[in-house]
C-alpha cells in the first residue's frame, strides 16, 4: 500500500511518498541497510555540531531485545508495532558535550536527525512510524539510559503491509487520505497571522492535515 501526498507545490518525490504505516510485512532490513539509514541521521545539522542524538535499536529476529523494547510502548502502539521488523528509540542528550551546559536546541537537532533517517529509509523502500506513546522511564530502566539523556520518541522501520490485518479503528486511520494545512495557514509576514503566501499567488489548494 502507498499513500503518496498531493502537494500543492513541487517537492522531492521521497517526501511526497513518505507516510507512517501501522501494518507491516515480515521483511527485515539488513545490517547494511540499517547502517545507511542511521548514517543519514548522523549527517543532520545540529547546534555547535553537538550531535545530541542517540538511538536504541532492536530487530524482530532478536526476540529478547525486541520484546524488551516492545514492553516500553503504550498498549495501543504495542498492538500494531509488535508486527514491525525494527523498533527503536531516539534519545536526546540534554547538555552540550563541549561545555556541559544545557542544550535548549537538543530536541530540534534530534528531530532533524529523525527526519533525515525517515527520508533515507523511504528512499530505500522502507517506511517509518514515529511514536510519542511510550514509557520513557521504562526505556531508561531496561536499556540503562544514563542521567543527562532523555528518551524522546519511539519509532519503527519496515515495509508497509496489508491494512486489513489491523483492528477496525486503526484500519480506518491507515486508509484515510493524507492531508496537511496549507502554507497560507502556517507561513506569516510581516506579523503573526498575516499570510506570507496567498492562494491566488500560489494556487494552493488549502490541504489540511492529520499527523500521518
Amino acid at each position: 500500500m502507498t499513500k503518496r501526498a498531493t502537494p500543492s507545490h513541487p517537492i522531492l518525490e521521497t517526501i511526497a511518498e513518505r507516510w507512517s504505516p501501522r501494518a507491516f510485512t515480515k521483511d527485515i532490513p539488513s545490517a547494511g541497510e540499517l547502517a545507511s539509514i542511521f548514517e543519514a541521521a548522523r549527517w543532520a545539522p545540529s547546534c555547535f555540531n553537538g550531535q545530541p542524538w542517540r538511538f536504541i535499536v532492536s530487530r524482530a529476529d532478536d526476540p529478547d531485545t525486541f520484546g524488551k523494547a516492545l514492553s516500553c510502548l503504550r498498549e495501543q502502539n504495542a498492538s500494531w508495532a509488535q508486527n514491525a521488523p525494527v523498533l527503536g528509540f531516539l534519545i536526546a542528550s540534554e547538555n552540550f558535550e563541549y561545555n556541559g551546559k544545557p542544550n535548549p536546541w537538543s530536541d530540534l537537532d534530534c528531530g532533524l536527525a529523525m527526519g533525515q533517517l525517515a527520508l533515507q529509509a523511504q528512499s530505500m523502500g522502507w517506511s517509518t512510524h514515529i511514536m510519542a506513546g511510550f514509557h520513557p522511564d521504562r526505556v531508561r530502566e531496561i536499556f540503562g539510559v544514563p542521567e543527562g539523556f532523555d528518551p524522546l520518541v519511539a519509532f519503527v522501520v519496515g515495509k508497509p503491509g496489508d491494512p486489513k490485518t489491523l483492528p477496525q479503528d486503526l484500519l480506518e486511520r491507515e486508509v484515510a487520505p493524507r492531508e496537511r494545512k496549507s502554507i497560507t495557514e502556517t507561513v506569516f509576514s510581516p506579523e503573526w497571522g498575516k499570510k506570507y503566501f496567498h492562494g491566488q499567488e500560489t494556487s494552493d489548494q488549502d490541504n489540511k492535515t492529520d499527523m500521518n
